[in-house]
């Protein structure tokens, strides 16, 4: 065999292949034909796989959103086949079983897992009758029908509800209903034994579905016959039911109803309403808040509020609204009211010495003799404790009213017998008329009250009309309780100090302050004039308080044997502190407790009572001095020694005066001077004037002696004046007579 050269070899391929690349390169038209049909087909089988891959694609994505739409239900799900195989579930469902989750599977049977699961004591009902309880599960799952509850071995309660579908199989709800039931239970027990009576009555047709032991025992009824009735049966009126009107709120505002008992009585009720499911249907519960007696609590507390506790009759409110409507209905006529105010006389006598109990029967007497006398259309109320006032319309003339004040004061006057004691009491009466004296009811009884002040003042045991220089008084009487207000506010007020005298030395012993009102209008304003006004009004406590302070700052600076005293007022006693007032001015102005003397009179002492005793006895342990004032002007000025060891007595000046030529008087201060020395007590007479005056108790002893003979009242820089005066007489044993009273030696 020839043998080739490679180069050959080469030439010889290249040239086969150029043939055949020149073949291709110009194809024949049948085998054209064929590869387009070919690829065309090839492609189509491309498209369509695409379109079902992106459809697959598509459908996957839908089946994991309705996954994640199934699983976060709250409600566990689960599909079964028609031979009760899973086939789907939720998570919920999962985690509600979830002690058997580990079962669950596609194809895996219910009744194996139930099975499983009685076993483990997953069920506590199966517990001793396994089979039978697997049988009936079984049962109302193939046969489908109302809803029931199954109890799981962790105690939670499961609600199950199945249902059968086109094909067979069956598809299951699982609700955790664990606190609902628990709720249920609490509102059982709530309920049951709540003492307060409640009842839940059906929404739609209101019978009564349910009470407690309370409200069986409250009303009377038994539960069989609550069972028969409707909300409306023991209502006392024919009304809405108590929740009508808002059946969209949960929780209703209380609102007041009647009810009736089984016995036919009513009851007033406070009653809380809540809309609540109750045995599967809307229902409202009822607690039933029975406000009888508060009820008839707030009627007494709005009779007291009207009327007065121990007589019964209307009070100064009422008496106002009765005023209001009778004068506005005269004002249409020319008729004329009068208002009658009855103040009764020595009322007081009567509680100090019969006691309380006997004046209370004594007004309830006078109220039933005022009532007997007075037409049905009057009107009669009291106003305070001695008190009462008539309204009395329809009257042509002011002697109409003059005829009733006569008849009033008559049938007062006549003799009470009251627990076996004979009372005999008067009374004085104001009267004002309308329109003349005013057309408004507080007007008309101030302008009464004011008559009824006239008719005490001028004579007990009358009547006074109110006239027009009463008001004028009663105003300027305002305009000094106003000023008075604004001079204790502003200091104003100042003691004045009036000089005690040793009437057998001559020397000056201490001084008493005397309160004065400097007032740039009217001068020097008297005590008599503003002290009424101060104890009317309370002013006088911080009037007194006031007075002690400046004495006792003013007392510290006078020579240590000089003593000063200070008046007080029964008023500044009832206010409690008075001790710590007393101590804190002596604390204050550092002058020593012995160097005070306070004044008290007997008006004080009238009230016996233990604070007064107790203060009393307080303020002479601090080592204070206490003095009885004007003694032999009270009830009962003896007695009141026995009561408070007094340190000194000072005879009042009605009795000092004239007494160089009044025997009587002389007989009483003598009585008094043998009484103080007996007790061991300084006698200081009052009121001293004369030479003849000042003989006659140095004749009988008495130790002390003030008044105009020795001095008037003196501003402080005055008395230290006169003290050193003293103190000179004293280096040279010759007194200093003062300018304008000699001081005796």
């Amino acid at each position: 065999m020839p043998k080739i050269r490679p180069k050959v070899v080469k030439k010889r391929k290249h040239a086969a292949i150029t043939r055949i690349a020149g073949r291709l390169a110009k194809p024949s038209p049948k085998l054209l034909s064929g590869s387009r049909r070919v690829s065309a087909e090839i492609g189509e089988i491309v498209r369509k796989r695409a379109e079902a891959e992106a459809a697959i694609a598509e459908a996957r994505k839908s089946h994991e959103r309705l996954r994640e739409a199934f699983d976060i239900l709250p409600q566990g799900i689960v599909f079964l086949d028609a031979e009760g195989r899973y086939i789907l579930w939720n998570k919920k469902y999962a985690e509600i079983y979830n002690r058997s989750s580990d079962l669950f599977e596609p194809g895996a049977r219910l009744e194996d897992t139930i099975r499983v699961g009685v076993e483990r004591g997953d069920y506590p009902e199966a517990i001793g009758r396994e089979e039978e309880w697997i049988a009936e599960r079984l049962e109302k799952l193939y046969h489908p029908g109302d809803r029931h509850e199954q109890i799981l071995g962790d105690g939670r309660v499961i609600l199950i509800e199945e249902r059968l579908t086109g094909d067979g199989g069956v598809i299951g709800l699982r609700v955790d209903i664990t606190e609902l039931k628990q709720r249920e239970a609490s509102f059982r027990l709530l309920f049951d034994s709540n003492p307060v009576p409640m009842i839940v009555c059906a929404m739609d047709d209101e019978h009564i579905l349910g009470v407690n032991d309370a409200a069986v025992e409250h009303y009377g009824y038994s539960r069989a016959e609550f069972e028969k009735l409707t909300i409306r049966n023991i209502q006392a009126f024919e009304s809405e039911p108590p929740w009508a009107g808002d059946l969209s709120s949960d929780e209703l505002t209380a609102r007041t109803w009647k009810h009736v008992r089984a016995d036919g009585t009513l009851i007033d009720l406070a009653i809380y309403s809540r809309h609540l499911v109750y045995n599967d249907q809307p229902a409202v519960l009822l607690a039933l808040m029975d406000i009888t007696e508060r009820k008839r609590a707030e009627a007494r507390l709005a009779f007291m509020a009207q009327h007065d506790g121990l007589t019964g009759l209307p009070n100064r409110n009422l008496l106002r609204q009765h005023m209001d409507e009778i004068l506005l209905h005269t004002r249409r006529s020319a008729e004329k009211v009068a208002v009658l105010v009855i103040g009764l006389d020595n009322f007081k006598a009567v509680n100090d010495t019969l006691g309380h109990g006997i004046g209370d029967k004594l007004l309830r007497g006078v109220a039933k003799r005022l009532r007997s006398t007075l037409r049905e259309e009057d009107t009669l109320a009291r106003l305070n404790s001695d008190e009462f006032a008539i309204v009395q319309s329809g009257l042509a003339r002011p002697e109409d009213a003059v005829i009733l004040a006569k008849r009033l004061l008559e049938a007062i006057a006549d003799p009470y017998l009251l627990d076996g004691h004979s009372v005999v009491i008067g009374a004085s009466i104001g009267i004002a008329m309308a329109p003349g004296d005013g057309d408004e009811s507080e007007k008309l009884l101030k302008s009464a009250d004011m008559a009824l002040s006239r008719a005490k003042n001028d004579s007990r045991g009358t009547f006074s009309f109110f006239e027009a220089g009463m008001d004028a008084r009663a105003q300027s009487r305002r305009k000094t309780e106003l000023d008075l207000r604004d001079a204790i506010q502003n200091d104003v007020l100042r003691p004045y100090y009036q000089p005690l005298i040793c009437l057998s030395s001559g020397r000056i012993t201490g001084f008493e302050a005397l309160v004065r009102w400097p007032d740039p209008e009217r001068g020097m304003i008297s005590p008599a004039e503003f002290i009424p006004v101060a104890e009317e009004t309370g002013l006088i406590n911080g009037l007194g308080g006031l007075m002690l302070r400046r004495s006792c700052m003013d007392a510290a600076l006078w020579p240590d044997d000089v003593r000063v005293a200070v008046n007080l007022s029964p008023l500044q006693f009832r206010t409690g502190n008075l001790l710590s007032i007393v101590m804190d001015a002596l604390k204050q102005s550092g002058l020593p407790a012995k160097r005070l003397e306070l004044e008290i009179t007997e008006t004080l002492l009238l009230e016996k009572s233990s604070q007064v005793l107790a203060t009393l006895h307080a303020l002479r342990a601090l080592g204070v001095r206490i003095s009885m004032d004007d003694f032999g002007t009270g009830y009962s000025s003896l007695s009141y020694l026995r009561s408070f060891p007094f340190d000194k007595i000072k005879i009042d000046q009605s009795f000092v005066r004239d007494l160089g030529s009044n025997r009587d008087a002389q007989a009483i201060v003598r009585s008094i001077i043998s009484l103080g020395k007996g007790l061991g007590v300084t006698i200081t007479a009052e009121g001293v004037e004369t030479e003849a005056e000042l003989s006659c108790l140095r004749a009988e002893g008495c130790h002390e002696g003030q008044g105009f003979l020795f001095s008037r009242a003196r501003p402080n820089v005055e008395i230290i004046r006169l003290l050193q005066a003293q103190c000179g007489a004293d280096s040279d044993g010759t007194p200093e007579m003062d300018s304008d009273a000699a001081l005796v030696a």
